[in-house]
């Protein structure tokens, strides 16, 4: 099956770097090549890796859609936006979405996103503990990969470097990818501000049971927030500078400007799933103090007094 990767940032070209090594073609669509074409590497979002023979770059749109397998590189925030303006070229293709979070402004996530623009298609979510680095660098990467009945898809998205495990559990597996960037910002917040490694490790963990609470509130199986998508994309996302999320919390506890340029999920999604758990009645206390520190309602201080001073409660 041929397969295409609709959009050229960090993730999605080292997606199709990966991908194009097996020996299969691989189309990477950008919205703006620049230099990709001559230089064989994405220099702006993924330097120092060049580009296989076997993967082709091209901005039309039309061209790159023509493949069996679509895989959506677009930020999260984007996602709707462009599978309804496409929806002609998209419908009844396999969609795999590779962002991660909950649109705030329909406070979807994406495989209903998608289903809602382009019905015959059939949708699934790539998520998990990744860098696009490791993943161009060709190092092991684990992954899930959510679908209903996905043999196939799993064997045409494997590569030498990427093991995919497959799930059932839509909704779980995309909550998992959109609320651990909420914690991950919470955690930066947590070292950069001095607070200590053992106030990041309970944290992650307390942050890892509201994961919890939101998906199976969601609908989401007991189980799938235990696996790839959920606790071990947590583990490296709330450890690593290499983490758009923690990266952003981490300037923020230090009293920094963030990092310009990058997208950091989690910023829309902590807004987003704040509004959804007020509506159900559903308490969550760390995505509620990120929010409110986002907007300077708390100062980082406040928030961890406000956190601390939480009612006394059985684990």
């Amino acid at each position: 099956m041929s397969v295409s990767v609709l959009g050229a940032g960090a993730f999605g070209t080292a997606l199709a770097i990966s991908l194009s090594r097996t020996g299969q073609p691989v189309t990477l669509w950008a919205r703006d090549l620049a230099d990709m074409p001559a230089a064989r590497e994405n220099k702006r979002r993924l330097p120092g890796f060049s580009f296989p023979d076997r993967l082709m770059v091209t901005d039309n749109l039309g061209k790159a859609t023509q493949a069996d397998i679509l895989l959506l590189a677009t930020p999260m925030q984007s996602l709707a936006g462009f599978v309804t303006d496409h929806a002609s070229e998209l419908d009844g293709k396999t969609l795999v979405a590779c962002c991660k979070g909950i649109d705030l402004k329909s406070g979807l996530g994406p495989a209903e996103i998608i289903r809602r623009a382009c019905p015959s298609a059939t949708t699934a979510i790539l998520s998990g503990p990744s860098f696009a680095v490791d993943i161009a660098a060709g190092l092991p990467t684990a992954l899930t990969l959510a679908v209903e009945d996905g043999h196939a898809l799993q064997a045409a998205l494997s590569t030498q470097n990427i093991r995919l495990y497959r799930s059932a559990d839509l909704v779980g597996v995309e909550i998992g990818g959109a609320l651990k960037n909420v914690v991950a910002i919470a955690c930066g917040i947590t070292i950069g501000a001095g607070l200590g490694e053992s106030a990041h490790a309970a944290l992650m963990t307390r942050g890892f049971a509201e994961m919890q609470r939101f998906a199976l509130s969601q609908g989401a199986q007991p189980d799938t927030l235990s696996g790839l998508s959920g606790f071990g994309d947590l583990a490296l996302t709330c450890s690593s500078e290499k983490s758009r999320n923690f990266a952003f919390g981490l300037a923020l506890g230090r009293g920094d400007l963030p990092p310009k340029g990058t997208t950091v999920e989690g910023k829309s999604t902590a807004k987003a799933v704040s509004n959804l758990a007020k509506k159900i009645g559903l308490d969550m206390p760390i995505a509620d103090m990120v929010v409110a520190v986002l907007d300077n309602h708390l100062t980082i201080n406040e928030a961890v007094a406000m956190l601390l001073a939480r009612p006394l409660k059985e684990e």
